[in-house]
């Protein structure tokens, strides 16, 4: 053979067997993961709405794949510090973070800088839940649905209260108040328990709580739900129209959570965690907790979670940019 073949058939082999290694290297990491704790980030404190969901995911998957995982709350800067953690760590499969809509989609239009670039740091995993937020006034208000409400803030600006600046209920009454061209006063609280507190007082009109917030005020007796901010009704609101129902169809606004890990996580770990994510969400009992709470799992391929990130990226930062939303 001549030299030039021989360095040929030389290079060709090398290349073969990196290849081989490279493949055979993959494999058993999908095959053989998890093999220790896998480390969930939680970018906000315990009890709260997405530590709950990440606990009820990890207890599904630890029931019906073995999986072992450690929950790390990593709370501050509106869950950033948190996410922030993920997009930094390792990617081999044992670091996920549970995102959410204020992480990747708000929180880039809202600070002037970020520890992180949303659609380029974080590998799409998997859908988890979606919870939209319930138009609520107190139940002396005399405003009985919706269109009495808009009715009402066209003809006379009316104060809405909400959990904070940048919040899913802030934004999302943004949106509702450009689609339906009223003007409003904004009044940010520290939290939803300060802001509901107020509107139960008569300080202001309105307000876009999460279902969690508000269920249990509603069922008592002491606010009035006029609408939800889901494409369909809650099953714990069954009797509440959607806001698409009351007259402005195909409006949508949801706090959802998504499990995310950091760039360059192999497609093999993905489909793996993707896959058991998916079989958790089926299992009766993680539906029926996740409903009792105003919840519903969503479902979709890790590219379809990529393409959503992307257009709920878009959108959110539109509004935000449109209402002038700025920190306190």
């Amino acid at each position: 053979m001549q030299p030039a073949l021989i360095r040929c058939a030389v290079i060709l082999g090398l290349y073969g067997s990196i290849t081989a290694m490279a493949q055979t290297a993959a494999q058993p990491a999908a095959q053989g993961y998890p093999n220790r704790p896998i480390r969930m980030v939680v970018p906000y404190t315990p009890a709260g709405a997405t530590d709950l969901v990440a606990r009820l995911v990890a207890d599904r998957l630890t029931a019906n794949a073995g999986w072992a995982f450690v929950i790390d709350n990593k709370p501050g800067a509106g869950g950033n510090i948190g996410l922030d953690l993920v997009a930094k760590s390792k990617p081999d499969g044992y670091t996920l973070g549970l995102a959410q809509t204020a992480n990747l989609a708000i929180n880039p239009a809202l600070y002037a800088k970020m520890p992180y670039e949303a659609l380029k740091e974080f590998t799409p995993i998997a859908f988890v839940a979606m919870q939209p937020v319930v138009v609520v006034v107190r139940s002396e208000s005399p405003f009985r649905n919706l269109a009495e409400l808009i009715a009402a803030a066209k003809a006379g600006a009316l104060t809405m209260a909400s959990a904070g600046n940048g919040t899913v209920g802030h934004l999302a009454g943004e949106l509702l108040a450009r689609r339906a061209a009223y003007r409003m006063t904004h009044v940010p609280y520290k939290g939803a328990a300060p802001a509901i507190t107020d509107l139960l007082g008569g300080q202001t009109d309105f307000m876009l709580p999460t279902p969690q917030a508000a269920l249990p005020l509603i069922k008592g007796g002491k606010l009035r739900a006029l609408a939800v901010t889901s494409a369909k009704r809650l099953p714990v609101l069954g009797d509440v129209p959607t806001v698409a129902e009351a007259g402005y169809p195909g409006f949508e606004a949801s706090d959802w959570k998504v499990l995310v890990g950091p760039a360059g996580l192999a497609p093999e770990l993905v489909e793996r965690i993707h896959s058991e994510v998916e079989k958790a969400l089926g299992k009766t009992e993680t539906l029926a907790r996740l409903l009792a709470d105003g919840s519903a799992p969503m479902l979709g391929t890790p590219e379809q979670l990529g393409q959503f990130l992307k257009a709920e990226h878009a959108r959110w930062g539109a509004v935000i940019k449109d209402a002038a939303v700025k920190l306190d």
